[in-house]
């Protein structure tokens, strides 16, 4: 069987002009602003006006542009060859929700490939309205595949995502030093925010979050260096509008931790690859306020990228999905596999 892989992920500008219209699609988005279209159209010039220099400023830290897409190509590329190891006939496409290259265009190289099956696969292991919902609500929209289409919702307790993720919790506590240790280490296992109102109508990541950070700590609690005393909180970072978002904040939590006289380590579980909210956000700015505040070590986790383990596991994905099966309650409405 002909398979299409498509990777998808959130996307990023490609260079400093790209900045403001990569904000403009992610603030048209009615996921992500979900009021009348002329508000929005409103609301979103207003938030991307508010933005637009600080959000140039820290993508001048990075070169001027994001490195998500060459990451998720790296991705691409890794998986195609482990499934082609594992003897199947797949081709991996990358596509992205707010900039180059977009669903649209993707679809048109989908379907001159003609698969007999394709195969959706998002880089966001936990799910959300926000995030894999408003892409495969945009690839519909751009037309879909041909062949045989499926959608993957979600996979916050993978094997190879849970194992790369606590060998790298693993090695940063690790190197931590004794001295920096004396107190205790706080491991934060930070993802990105959203809004309690998304969470309040059923959308399943905060759940999915909570599971995820379980099955890793599960996993790298046997690892730990015996001297030291760690223990665990989920957090949430990059907030992005006004309204009340998921709490609690990273920001506090990696103050409060430094009070304590606690090291700090931190997990960026919610994000497969480097990108602004890992390279600047907490690399820089969140150091910055555990090193200000007294916090006697910071350590973060790099993200699962490309690891053997994690690609592994996305293979399995491919070639062996579990239809029907569900995670999440049925209180958790906007859960695609809700009537499952």
């Amino acid at each position: 069987m002909r398979r299409a892989v498509v990777l998808f992920n959130l996307g990023g500008p490609d260079s400093p002009d790209a900045v403001g219209p990569f904000l403009s699609n992610l603030f048209s988005d009615p996921a992500i602003l979900p009021v009348p279209g002329l508000v929005r159209r409103i609301l979103s010039k207003l938030i991307v006006r508010r933005r637009l220099p600080e959000a140039k400023a820290i993508y001048a830290r990075m070169g001027g542009r994001s490195p998500l897409l060459e990451q998720t190509c790296r991705q691409a590329s890794a998986l195609e060859d482990v499934l082609r190891f594992k003897g199947a006939d797949a081709r991996c496409f990358v596509a992205m929700r707010y900039w180059h290259p977009f669903a649209e265009e993707v679809v048109r190289e989908v379907r001159a490939y003609a698969p007999d099956e394709t195969v959706l696969l998002p880089l966001y292991p936990q799910y959300s309205t926000t995030t894999t919902g408003s892409f495969l609500k945009e690839w519909r929209r751009s037309g879909g595949g041909v062949g045989r289409e499926r959608a993957v919702c979600c996979y916050p307790l993978l094997d190879g995502l849970t194992d790369a993720w606590a060998a790298g919790v693993v090695e940063a506590v690790a190197r931590v030093p004794p001295e920096g240790a004396a107190n205790g280490v706080r491991v934060l296992f930070s993802a990105h925010g959203l809004p309690e109102r998304v969470v309040a109508g059923g959308d399943p990541y905060s759940r999915q979050v909570e599971m995820c950070a379980a099955g890793i700590w599960d996993r790298a609690v046997s690892g730990l260096p015996g001297a030291y005393r760690a223990d665990r909180r989920v957090s949430y970072q990059s907030r992005a509008t006004p309204e009340r978002w998921l709490k609690p904040d990273t920001v506090a939590e990696v103050e409060a931790a430094a009070r304590e006289g606690l090291a700090v380590v931190i997990v960026p579980l919610s994000f497969v690859s480097e990108h602004s909210e890992t390279l600047v956000e907490i690399d820089e700015e969140l150091r910055g306020i555990a090193e200000r505040n007294g916090a006697p070590a910071f350590e973060r986790v790099p993200t699962v990228g490309d690891d053997p383990r994690y690609i592994s596991g996305l293979a399995d994905l491919v070639l062996d999905p579990m239809p029907g099966s569900r995670l999440c309650p049925i209180s958790c409405g906007a859960c695609p596999m809700a009537a499952a």
